[in-house]
C-alpha cells in the first residue's frame, strides 16, 4: 500500500471530500492496486454513451478511433493531446457500416454539462517503463482530464510540479497524459497551481506553471 505521509493523507482526504461533497464528483476509489488503470476507462465511457442512446456498434467504433488517437506514439505528446482535444470538443466521426452515412459520437455532452459523469480516483497506479501513481485523477465520462499532485504544507508545490513534469517523460507514464487537459499541484500553504501538459516551471516569488 501507499507510504503517503499522515499530513499529505489529511490534505488528500480534504481534497477528495471537496470533490465529492461540494462538486458532486463520484468517488471511484483508491486505485493503487487496481489492474490496468488507464486514461480511458472503456467500461465507464461505454456506459455513458449507451445511456445517451448510441448503439453498441457505434460505441465500439468510437472507442476504437478515440483509443487509436490517444495511443499514437508516433507523434509528440503535444500533437497527440491536441488531436485528443479535437475529438473531445467536436466528437468522433465514425461510419456505422459500409455504405452508411458517417455519424458523430459525442464523448462529452457539451450541451448539457451536468449530465456528464464526473468522477475522481486517488492513488492511481499507471504502468509505464517505470510505473507512477498520481495522487488524484479527475475523470469525465471515464476519460482522464486532470491530474493533481498534493504535498504537505512544509513541502513546496514546486515538488508537485516537478513530479508532474517527470511523469510526462518517456521513461515514466507519458502516454497517460495524452488525454490530460489540466495538470495541477498544490499544498495547504501555497494553494493550487495548474497548467496544460508540456508546461515548464518558472520560479519567481513562488513556483508556478507557465507557458
Amino acid at each position: 500500500m501507499s507510504n503517503i505521509g499522515k499530513k499529505e493523507r489529511e490534505t488528500q482526504n480534504r481534497v477528495v471530500a471537496l470533490f465529492q461533497k461540494e462538486l458532486n464528483y463520484r468517488y471511484l476509489g483508491n486505485w493503487e492496486d487496481r489492474e490496468e488503470n488507464s486514461n480511458i476507462e472503456p467500461d465507464i465511457l461505454s456506459a455513458y454513451l449507451f445511456g445517451k442512446g448510441y448503439s453498441p456498434n457505434l460505441i465500439g467504433k468510437a472507442l476504437y478511433e478515440f483509443g487509436k488517437t490517444a495511443n499514437d506514439q508516433s507523434k509528440s505528446l503535444h500533437d497527440v493531446n491536441k488531436e485528443v482535444y479535437s475529438q473531445l470538443r467536436y466528437g468522433v466521426t465514425v461510419q456505422p457500416d459500409i455504405g452508411q452515412n458517417k455519424e458523430t459520437v459525442w464523448l462529452i455532452g457539451w450541451q448539457n454539462p451536468l449530465e456528464n459523469d464526473f468522477a475522481i480516483a486517488e492513488e492511481v497506479t499507471i504502468k509505464g517503463i517505470h510505473k507512477k501513481r498520481p495522487d488524484i485523477v479527475l475523470y469525465v465520462n471515464g476519460i482522464a482530464l486532470g491530474v493533481l499532485e498534493l504535498k504537505r504544507s512544509t513541502v513546496s508545490i514546486s515538488e508537485g510540479i516537478r513530479q508532474n513534469l517527470d511523469n510526462q517523460k518517456h521513461i515514466f507514464i507519458k502516454p497517460f497524459f495524452s488525454t490530460i487537459q489540466y495538470v495541477m499541484a498544490g499544498n495547504d500553504i501555497e494553494g493550487l497551481t495548474h497548467a496544460a501538459i508540456d508546461t515548464k516551471e518558472i520560479v519567481s516569488t513562488q513556483s508556478i506553471f507557465w507557458h
